[in-house]
């Protein structure tokens, strides 16, 4: 509906419906009907007047702001208006400049942006910026190009550790194997085999023991009713009123006893 398609309507007796803004075309044919002839048809003539006056104002306030921008000033070049029609925005390749719009300068191998900030263009894959300027990115042997806009610009293949400008390859160690960390060595030993400088040594574990995964630490834990004692794993002998520890590897006493060094007393007995 359009302001244009809203204009007055007058009724033909005394009974007469007012003045109001309506919808020319849908009244057309019945504007000349009284309310006395018809009851029913004023009355549902009234109400759908009623609805087209509130759409018509409804159309006048969205309306305002499109007229206001259209009798501001002039865009300036290269501009078109906002979506929000409160302003205007340069088009695609240009920068807002006060009341401006100014041209880009993107260098070679590069390509604009739609952020509101920065230089408004990015370098291509491949190129990395320095200076204003996009610089091709040299990739060693045994390297590959990444997303990462800042430098190198590149990673090494798997097997290969970054050195300088270089990717050199990773010596692995007998009873070891690669990991995927960037960082440490490049690759860490078996289980059962611990690290010592370049090389990885078994790791000895003594009766009544088992492995851990932990890189720290002697690699292996006493089972439980044993405690490490110069290299082994001792059994615990537990005395009257005590039982073991969640951890295994010492002893409580129990309740209303108290330990005195391999015995358990009861508590205030000393």
């Amino acid at each position: 509906m359009s302001r244009q398609g809203c204009s007055r309507v007058t009724f033909s007796n005394s009974n007469e419906v007012p003045d109001s803004w309506v919808t020319s075309s849908a009244l057309h044919h019945s504007a000349r009907l009284s309310s006395q002839e018809f009851p029913m048809f004023a009355m549902s003539l009234s109400h759908d007047r009623s609805i087209r006056i509130g759409l018509c104002t409804t159309l006048a306030l969205l309306s305002a702001p499109l007229f206001a921008q259209d009798t501001g000033r002039e865009l300036p070049e290269h501009a078109e208006p906002d979506r929000y029609g409160r302003g205007w925005t340069c088009s695609t390749g240009y920068r807002k400049a006060e009341d401006r719009c100014e041209s880009i300068e993107m260098p070679a191998n590069a390509y604009l942006t739609d952020a509101a900030y920065g230089t408004g263009w990015r370098c291509e894959r491949g190129y990395l910026e320095s200076g204003g300027e996009c610089l091709a990115v040299e990739v060693p042997p045994h390297g590959y190009l990444t997303e990462r806009a800042f430098k190198p610009g590149w990673a090494c293949e798997r097997g290969y550790r970054a050195s300088a400008s270089r990717c050199v390859a990773i010596n692995v160690p007998e009873n070891g194997y690669l990991t995927d960390s960037e960082y440490g060595d490049g690759w860490e030993c078996d289980r059962g085999y611990r690290a010592d400088d370049d090389h990885c040594v078994a790791i000895d574990v003594p009766a009544h023991a088992y492995l851990t995964n932990s890189v720290y630490g002697t690699g292996w834990k006493c089972e439980r009713g044993y405690t490490a004692v110069a290299g082994a794993c001792a059994s615990i002998d537990l005395p009257a009123h005590a039982y073991l520890k969640d951890s295994g590897d010492d002893w409580l006493c129990a309740r209303n006893y108290a330990r005195l060094h391999d015995r358990c007393v009861v508590a205030g007995k000393r």
